[in-house]
C-alpha cells in the first residue's frame, strides 16, 4: 500500500504474499497470534510494504491500535520497514509518540549507479538522511541491504554493509536478488540487460556481505526472503538464487572460511582435522550435500575431517586439532 513507486527487482504482492488489506482483520490477525505466543516477547511488525507512505490517518489508527497491545502488556514494542525517502522529521515526531521499537530501512544499495538502474527513486543522501535523522531521535535502525541488482558488484555490496555499520544500524538483513515475473527485471533479464546471479554467485557475495557485519558487530536478522511456496510458483518466479536454505549455506560459507584461514600456513596434506564448532552448527559447516565438507578436504589435503560441537564455543568461533 505504502509504495507506489516500481523498482525494477519488486513485485510487492508476491514478496507479502498479500493482494489486499483490511483494517478491520488486524485485530483479529494479532489476537490469532497472540494466542499461540504464550510466555514470548512479542512486537506487532508493519511490514510488506513502506509503512510510513501510506495514508497518514491509516497509519496513526494502526499505530493507535498497536499501541493498545503495549499499554496492555501483550507486546513489547512496535516496529516497521519504510524506504529511506519515506523518513522525514514529520514522521519521527508522529513515531516518537509510540513505542517504536525498530525501524527497518529497504537501502538496498549505497551506489548511485546501483539505485539508478534498479530504478529505485531515491538517491543515497536519502538512505544517508534517514539513518542519522533516526538515530538522532532515538530510534533504533536496521538497513536492509540487497545483493546482485543491476549494475552492482562484490565491492559496491561490501562498501553498502560498510556503511550502513558506520551509520550506527543495531541490525541488518540481506536479500540476494531474486527475478519475479512481471516485474521490469523479467524483461531485462529476457532482453539480456540483466544476468541474474547463480545460487554460488549468490553465496559468495552476501557472505561477504554478511562478514561485514560480523567484524562490526552488527547483527544480520535475516538472510534471503521468507520461504514460502508463493517464491517458487511458476506464476511468481522466474530466475534467480531462489535457494530454500539460502541462509544456512551464506552461514556454512562464514564457517568454511574460517577453517581454511586458521589452517594457513600449516602443513595439513595427508593429515586428520578435528574441527570443534558451536551447538547446531554441523549441517552449516558441512553443507549441503556436504559441499563444504568436501571443499576443505579438497583445499586442505587431509585425508580425514571429523565435525564435533562444542558448548562453549560461540557463534562463528572455531577450534581446530589437526594430527
Amino acid at each position: 500500500m505504502g509504495c507506489p513507486n516500481q523498482c525494477v527487482f519488486c513485485d510487492q504482492h508476491a514478496i507479502s504474499g498479500a493482494h489486499s488489506f483490511s483494517f478491520e482483520k488486524v485485530r483479529d490477525d494479532i489476537e490469532a497470534v497472540l494466542s499461540t505466543a504464550e510466555g514470548c516477547e512479542c512486537e506487532i511488525a508493519f511490514f510488506g510494504g513502506s509503512f510510513t507512505g501510506i495514508d497518514r490517518g491509516l497509519m496513526i489508527s494502526l499505530l493507535d491500535l498497536a499501541q493498545g497491545y503495549v499499554k496492555a502488556g501483550r507486546v513489547k514494542g512496535i516496529r516497521m520497514s519504510t524506504r529511506p525517502d519515506y523518513i522525514s522529521r514529520e514522521i519521527t515526531d508522529i513515531l516518537k509518540q509510540y513505542t517504536v521499537s525498530q525501524v527497518e530501512l529497504g537501502i538496498q544499495s549505497f551506489s548511485e549507479k546501483v539505485l539508478s538502474a534498479s530504478k529505485r527513486g531515491h538517491t543515497p543522501e536519502a538512505s544517508y538522511n534517514a539513518m542519522r535523522l533516526l538515530r538522532s531521535e532515538g530510534f533504533s535502525v536496521v538497513g536492509q541491504m540487497m545483493t546482485g541488482l543491476p549494475a552492482a558488484d562484490l565491492e559496491s555490496e561490501k562498501e553498502t554493509a560498510r556503511i550502513i555499520c558506520q551509520e550506527g544500524a543495531d541490525g541488518a538483513r540481506i536479500y540476494p536478488c531474486i527475478v519475479f515475473r512481471n516485474t521490469p527485471l523479467e524483461e531485462m533479464t529476457k532482453r539480456g540487460e540483466y544476468v541474474p546471479m547463480t545460487v554460488d554467485e549468490a553465496v559468495e557475495r552476501s557472505a561477504a556481505a554478511y562478514r561485514v557485519f560480523l567484524e562490526n558487530g552488527v547483527e544480520c536478522l535475516k538472510i534471503g526472503l521468507h520461504e514460502s511456496e508463493n517464491l517458487h510458483g511458476e506464476e511468481t518466479y522466474f530466475k534467480g538464487p531462489n535457494h530454500p536454505a539460502i541462509g544456512e549455506l551464506i552461514r556454512g560459507r562464514i564457517y568454511c572460511e574460517n577453517i581454511l584461514k586458521s589452517l594457513e600456513n600449516r602443513e595439513t596434506e595427508g593429515k586428520e582435522l578435528t574441527v570443534l564448532v558451536p551447538k547446531g552448527a554441523t549441517s552449516m559447516v558441512v553443507g549441503q550435500k556436504k559441499c563444504y565438507k568436501a571443499y576443505i578436504m579438497e583445499k586442505t589435503g587431509v585425508k580425514k575431517l571429523k565435525i564435533l560441537e562444542k558448548e562453549d564455543l560461540w557463534r562463528y568461533n572455531i577450534s581446530i586439532d589437526l594430527k
